[in-house]
């Protein structure tokens, strides 16, 4: 008997029940939140720790291209362990959300692909913006080189790669140690390679060291990274959906991928380790009183390096080792002074006292002997110590040193052009300073410093 308060169910078929519209919004909305989450955690502290590192890397009060390209090298090393916790990490939040994944048509390859673009895409703002700062900063100083394009985009591959593997990390191990496993295997890929050793160093994030000048990045090895760092992330992405679709579809690309990466190993294998080449460098120069040519990253030199250079060009006027320029040479060629051109090294930044070294070196240039017996050894230092405007030593031979004292510049730069040679050879005697040894005649014709007149000074 039928219960009068139930009328017999008529219709059609009940639809969906009450609310799953609302939970599949639900679904939809927890997961774009767990994305968002992660991508404002990422942006942020990427670019911030990304441009302090490159900042910190940068030569100081030098603006070289290639050594800017170091310093992104240096911020990425520092972001991928970054960059992968942080992919784990979402990884993880979205793999928690996977009991609402039925309520959406995507299949599980597409919504990983998905998180992979928005995770890769907030990297790479990062990077952008750790990029902008240090172009920036290049360009504020006397910048020198030429910008490489392949710089930024090996360490934009570099990125990308750290976050693919550390977000399939994530998938694959869901587990809450997994960010902080990955992490740390990135930060051992990165600090556990030292600069100039072996070609292991030059996969991405490569580690380059500080570019020296007259020297430059090799393209080709810039090249090679870029091909092996996207050649890997392809080669992670495509095993990632071809495992969860289990489909051949992927495979082609697949191998293809892997074929590129071999080849890109090998080429940097076959770099060995090298990452910079010697290059031929137009120099900058400064014509008056002296010419001074440094290389173009250190032009603010110019200045300071004439005024220090210029008194001991004017003490070596008449004698062999006089000189009307000075150039900036690679370490690999000595300093010397030879044909009215003396050679000197500054380094790679202009560290405080740069002039007096280089005026060092210019006077050290002049000896044939290196070493001296005694007493010549101390009157060679009391001719030096006049020649960089230093206080005179202190000599056995006082009286030596109270007579060359006494005579006044010109009287000094005549005395050193009739014994020069001996000064040169280290043979000075005491002799050569008592007073009817030394009482050489100045030549009033002679001109007292090789200084040059502009036509246009007045």
């Amino acid at each position: 008997m039928s219960d009068p308060a139930r009328p017999p169910v008529t219709g059609p078929a009940p639809g969906p029940a009450p609310g799953s519209g609302r939970v599949s919004e639900l679904g939809r909305v927890l997961r774009l939140d767990a994305r968002r989450t992660a991508l404002l955690v990422a942006v942020p502290l990427l670019a911030g720790l990304g441009a302090v590192t490159a900042w910190l890397s940068l030569v100081p009060g030098v603006g070289y291209w290639d050594n800017s390209v170091v310093a992104l090298g240096d911020a990425v090393r520092l972001l991928g362990p970054v960059a992968a916790a942080l992919a784990a990490w979402a990884a993880l939040r979205e793999r928690r959300l996977d009991h609402v994944r039925d309520l959406s048509p995507r299949s599980p390859a597409t919504g990983a692909l998905h998180d992979l673009v928005l995770l890769s895409g907030a990297a790479l703002v990062a990077h952008a913006g750790v990029t902008a700062v240090i172009v920036a900063e290049t360009l504020s100083r006397h910048e020198a080189g030429r910008p490489h394009p392949l710089g930024p985009t090996a360490g934009a591959a570099a990125l990308v790669l750290h976050v693919v593997a550390g977000y399939l990390a994530g998938r694959v191990a869901p587990r809450a140690a997994t960010p902080v496993a990955v992490g740390l295997a990135a930060v051992a890929w990165s600090s556990l390679r030292a600069p100039g050793g072996s070609w292991v160093g030059l996969l991405p994030p490569a580690v380059f060291g500080r570019v020296g000048l007259f020297t430059q990045l090799r393209t080709g090895v810039l090249a090679d990274q870029v091909v092996w760092a996207a050649g890997l992330t392809a080669v992670l992405v495509l095993g990632y959906v071809a495992w969860v679709t289990r489909r051949a579809l992927p495979l082609p690309p697949l191998a293809v991928a892997v074929g590129l990466v071999v080849v890109a190993t090998f080429r940097l294998e076959s770099a060995d380790g090298r990452a910079v080449a010697a290059v031929p460098v137009e120099r900058v120069c400064r014509e008056w009183p002296l010419t001074v040519c440094v290389h173009p990253a250190l032009r603010a030199a110019l200045p300071s390096l004439t005024t220090a250079v210029t008194p001991l060009a004017t003490r070596l006027t008449g004698t062999p080792g006089e000189f009307a320029r000075v150039e900036q040479r690679p370490p690999t060629e000595p300093a010397r002074v030879a044909g009215g051109v003396a050679v000197v090294h500054l380094g790679d930044e202009l560290t405080p006292g740069y002039e007096a070294r280089a005026v060092r070196q210019i006077r050290d240039g002049l000896v044939v002997a290196r070493t001296c017996p005694a007493p010549a050894a101390g009157y060679r230092a009391l001719v030096d110590a006049w020649l960089v405007g230093e206080a005179p030593p202190a000599l056995p031979d006082a009286r030596a040193v109270r007579r060359f004292g006494a005579w006044n510049e010109d009287r000094r730069r005549a005395w050193l052009r009739a014994h020069f040679a001996a000064y040169r050879t280290c043979s000075l005697r005491a002799a050569d300073f008592r007073p009817g040894r030394s009482r050489v005649r100045v030549p009033r014709t002679k001109k007292a410093a090789p200084v040059r007149t502009r036509p246009d000074d007045r």
